[in-house]
């Protein structure tokens, strides 16, 4: 009988993570299932809270990842701190129906599958913003990344445990990208990469400019910082790949909509090549890669 640990890092997050713990506690399903919690050294109480919320609501464990500042850290301790045979990976603030684990567990044994990324919608709030009805609009195409880009987002990815064991964690050195070099590690292991287009979880949309423009930034650096560690499969640093993300408006939406979404992911890009230089230049000034993809077993 197959078992899932469903692993949720979180920093300086809780009311993110109570609204995911929540949505776990009314799932209905006979699946064996633990979740796993990883705070990432949050500097406020989170932490503290999580510990008692996590206890009262599921009895899941709660751990503290605080050597090594990154949400694929805090993944890679989940992973090594489970049980069980396949990892489900939800972000906090994320939430789920309540038939959302026996869906996906249907849907990865019917596909027999050893990777598979879900469906995800972008709840908007009541009188949504420009930035949320632009993140709204732009979606979270997980099947697109799957057949193009070889990847799927750790927000909705399960993994079987033994896919681990054979090419290794998350690369803790990356701040973002981190989905996307595992994902293309697996691809390239021989693995199917598969989606579950009826398997559908919820994820917040951003309802800021200053949470659209953090994300880019942490785009931007990921980018250098996959070409610094993984030269061989995404170039040499200083030459920033190809955007791959831009996306253009719909053709159908009012002009006055369609010009100012153009206009924010015109600048977003540019925000993308700010974060890469940054961490382009902080390469040159002495920044050298330390340490490598962890293994399981470490």
């Amino acid at each position: 009988m197959t078992t899932v640990s469903i692993i949720t890092p979180v920093y300086n997050d809780f009311s993110g993570l109570r609204e995911t713990v929540d949505s776990l506690a009314e799932l209905s399903t006979k699946i064996d299932w633990e979740h796993v919690v990883v705070d990432n050294g949050s500097t406020d109480d989170t932490y503290e809270r999580a510990e008692r919320y996590v206890a009262d609501r599921l009895e899941g464990t709660v751990l503290l990842e605080d050597k090594i500042q990154s949400s694929y850290a805090a993944r890679n301790a989940g992973v090594r701190h489970s049980d069980g045979d396949v990892l489900a990976f939800v972000d906090a603030d994320m939430t789920v129906p309540e038939g959302w684990l026996e869906d996906a567990l249907d849907a990865f044994r019917a596909a027999d599958a050893d990777y598979m990324g879900c469906n995800v919608e972008l709840e908007v709030p009541d009188d949504p913003s420009l930035a949320a009805r632009y993140d709204h609009h732009s979606g979270f195409p997980v099947g697109h990344y799957l057949e193009h880009q070889r990847f799927a987002p750790t927000c909705c990815l399960f993994v079987r445990r033994e896919v681990f064991a054979d090419v290794g964690l998350f690369d803790h050195r990356l701040t973002s990208g981190g989905d996307k070099e595992f994902g293309n590690r697996v691809a390239r292991a021989g693995y199917d990469l598969h989606f579950a287009a009826d398997v559908t979880m919820h994820h917040p949309v951003r309802d800021s400019l200053g949470a659209l423009v953090r994300k880019d930034l942490r785009v931007g650096r990921g980018l250098c910082q996959l070409q610094r560690y993984h030269p061989d499969r995404y170039g040499t640093p200083g030459i920033p790949p190809r955007p791959s993300g831009v996306k253009q408006p719909d053709p159908g939406l009012e002009r006055r909509e369609r010009l100012a979404f153009g206009a924010l992911e015109t600048a977003l890009t540019g925000v993308r090549g700010i974060g890469y230089y940054r961490e382009y230049l902080a390469g040159k000034r002495g920044r050298k890669p330390t340490g490598s993809i962890p293994s399981l077993a470490e």
